[in-house]
């Protein structure tokens, strides 16, 4: 085992790595997550908890993980990107553990594989009673990520300003270690990974709202898939909003991605519906 750099000690095997009893302590903990308003993590003890194991999850994966304390716009920009980490629409009960034990890092974000049918598979199976009932969900869910993207991004500049400023100062404070630096240097990585982390999100949701559009279209065409149009178009044109945050490569290099793999492209799709 490799030893852990703060300690110098070998690291301990974590619960998690040990197979189905450790993936089985994985899910308690992120079933018995306590939620706030819209689905939030509440701050409690419990939660905290778990975002620590989270960290140490992190950690023992070799991936940035500081110790130090949040600041208010660090914690705010986390909360704000729960709706982008988590599924546009719930599957089910043991999918939405996952997707929390992924959000809060107490496992790898990639070992999810992308699913554009997901979401149109979900919508499908709910029971609603006309069609426009499918579009208007669909259309209220891509508006609401539209309207957020602005709000997350403005939140990250601030973030990512507040990081400038806490490396150019790192030369002048001459009591800090090691340690310190390193940490330092940890959380400006964090910070810019979910950042990029958001930004791929953003590409897979739009993918498969575009999906459930194009058959929902097909499977129970009416008028309302113009709106829906119009709805998806805006939020493919704020997308874009979020790449000047984060370097084209961040999504492989935050081990987002397989390096086989690459970010969905940030450019528009062409229009479902050319002439209704």
């Amino acid at each position: 085992m490799s030893p852990n750099p703060d300690t110098g000690r070998p690291r301990a095997r974590p619960p998690w790595r040990s197979g189905p009893a450790g993936l089985a302590l994985l899910a308690l903990l992120a079933g018995c997550a306590q939620e706030g308003d819209f689905g939030r993590p509440k701050p409690s003890a419990w939660n905290s908890l778990v975002e620590t194991t989270g960290t140490l999850a992190a950690r023992e994966r070799s991936e940035p993980a500081s110790a130090f304390p949040f600041t208010d716009d660090e914690r705010s920009l986390r909360d704000r990107a729960w709706r982008f980490l988590m599924p546009a629409a719930g599957r089910d009960a043991f999918t939405d553990v996952l997707a929390n034990l992924t959000r809060s890092r107490l496992l790898p974000p990639s070992w999810r594989t992308a699913d554009p049918a997901a979401y149109h598979d979900t919508l499908m199976g709910d029971a609603f009673r006309s069609p426009v009932s499918r579009y208007r969900r669909l259309s209220e869910d891509i508006g609401a990520d539209a309207r957020l993207i602005p709000q997350f991004a403005a939140l990250a500049v601030r973030v990512k300003e507040a990081d400038a400023l806490r490396l150019r100062s790192l030369p002048f404070v001459k009591t800090l270690d090691d340690r310190d630096v390193r940490h330092a240097a940890m959380r400006v990585a964090e910070n810019r990974c979910l950042i990029a982390w958001v930004r791929l999100e953003t590409g897979l949701r739009a993918a498969g709202y575009r999906y459930a559009l194009e058959h929902l279209l097909i499977e129970a065409p009416g008028p309302e898939a113009v709106q829906v149009e119009r709805t998806l178009a805006a939020l493919d044109g704020r997308r874009p909003i979020l790449d000047p945050l984060v370097p084209p490569e961040a999504e492989i290099r935050c081990g987002l991605l397989p390096e086989a793999e690459v970010a969905p492209a940030p450019v528009a799709a062409a229009p479902v519906i050319a002439k209704y």
